[in-house]
C-alpha cells in the first residue's frame, strides 16, 4: 500500500522526460545538516571527556580492578609502550590508534588520538563546555524534528512501514545485500529496512544516549534520581551512553555508504534541495 494521498508530495517532469519528487521538505534538510554537525562535535567533544577516564563500568560505582572496557597503554614484553583495548578479559593491541598514538610525531599514552578529540589537547574543561552546549542544540532540533514530523504526516510516512513492505521484509533484506535499491514510483518511500532502522534511531538510539547524559549529571540525579535508577546507577548510565554513541557512528557509517552506493549526486540534491529524480516514466506494458 503506498502512502496517504494527504502525504503525497508534489511530483513534476522536466523537459528531458525525468520525473522529479519532492522528497524532503525544508524543515526535514534543515534538521538533517543541523544533526549531521551537532553529533560530529558530540561525538569529538565526548571522546575528549571520555580520554578523562578511559574506562566502563556496570553498576553505581566504580570497579576499578574490573571495568567492563578500559583503553589503556601498557609495557609490551620487550619494554616498548603499547596501546591496549580491554573488554572484560580479553585484551587487543591498538598501538597507534587507541590508547598509544603519534602527536606531532611523539608517541602520547591517551584512550583516542588527538585527531579525533575536540580540542586536540587533552583540555576536559574545554571538552565539557562543547559537549554540554551541542547536546542542548540536538534536544532543540530533535523536538523541532519530532513535532514538525507529527503535526505534518512526515514522521508517519518515513518511520512507519506500511503493510505490504512489512510482508516482504525478506525480500528487502535481500535486495540490500545485492546492492538493489528501489527505483521509479517506489524510490518515492523509504523502503521497510530504512524505516525500520530510522525508528530505532529516532525513538530509541538518540533518547537513550541523551536519557543516559542527563543521568550522568549530578544535579539531574538530586533533582530526577528515577532517572539514575532507571539505568542501574550513574556508571550504567556512562556506559549506555557511550554504547549508544558508538551505534549512532555505526549507523551514519553504513548510511553514508548507502548513500554513495545507491547514487551519491541524487541522494545529495535530495537532501539539499528537496528535489529527487525518479528517473523518467515507467512505460506501460504494450497489449
Amino acid at each position: 500500500m503506498a502512502a496517504s494521498p494527504a502525504l503525497e508530495a508534489p511530483e513534476t517532469v522536466d523537459r528531458q522526460g525525468r520525473r522529479w519528487f519532492y522528497r524532503h521538505p525544508l524543515v526535514i534538510r534543515l534538521a538533517h545538516w543541523i544533526n549531521a554537525a551537532v553529533l560530529l562535535v558530540l561525538l569529538m567533544s565526548g571522546l575528549q571527556i571520555f580520554n578523562a577516564h578511559p574506562a566502563l563500568y556496570w553498576g553505581a560505582t566504580s570497579t576499578f580492578d574490573t571495568p567492563a572496557l578500559a583503553i589503556t597503554s601498557e609495557q609490551g614484553r620487550d619494554g616498548t609502550a603499547r596501546g591496549v583495548v580491554t573488554v572484560g578479559s580479553h585484551t587487543l593491541d591498538t598501538t597507534g590508534v587507541l590508547g598509544l598514538s603519534k602527536e606531532y610525531g611523539t608517541e602520547v599514552e591517551r584512550a583516542f588520538p588527538s585527531w579525533a578529540t575536540l580540542p586536540a589537547n587533552q583540555d576536559l574543561a574545554t571538552g565539557r563546555r562543547w559537549h554540554f552546549l551541542f547536546a542542548w542544540l540536538l534536544v532543540i532540533n530533535g523536538a523541532v524534528y519530532l513535532l514538525y514530523g507529527l503535526f505534518s504526516g512526515q514522521l508517519r510516512r518515513r518511520l512507519i512501514p506500511d503493510g505490504d513492505q512489512i510482508r516482504d521484509f525478506g525480500g528487502s533484506v535481500k535486495e540490500h545485500l545485492l546492492l538493489r535499491f528501489p527505483e521509479g514510483t517506489e524510490a518515492k518511500r523509504y523502503n521497510v529496512i530504512q524505516k525500520l532502522t530510522y525508528l530505532v534511531l529516532v525513538l530509541g538510539l538518540l533518547p537513550a544516549m541523551v536519557l543516559a547524559g542527563l543521568a550522568m549529571s549530578p544535579g539531574m540525579d538530586a533533582a530526577w534520581p528515577w532517572l539514575t535508577e532507571l539505568f542501574g546507577g550513574r556508571q550504567s548510565a556512562r556506559s549506555v551512553h557511550f554504547i549508544a554513541a558508538g551505534l549512532i557512528v555505526l549507523f551514519v557509517v553504513v548510511h553514508v555508504l548507502l548513500v554513495i552506493v545507491s547514487g551519491l549526486v541524487n541522494n545529495m540534491r535530495g537532501m539539499i534541495t528537496g528535489w529527487f529524480s525518479l528517473g523518467r516514466p515507467e512505460k506501460e506494458p504494450a497489449r
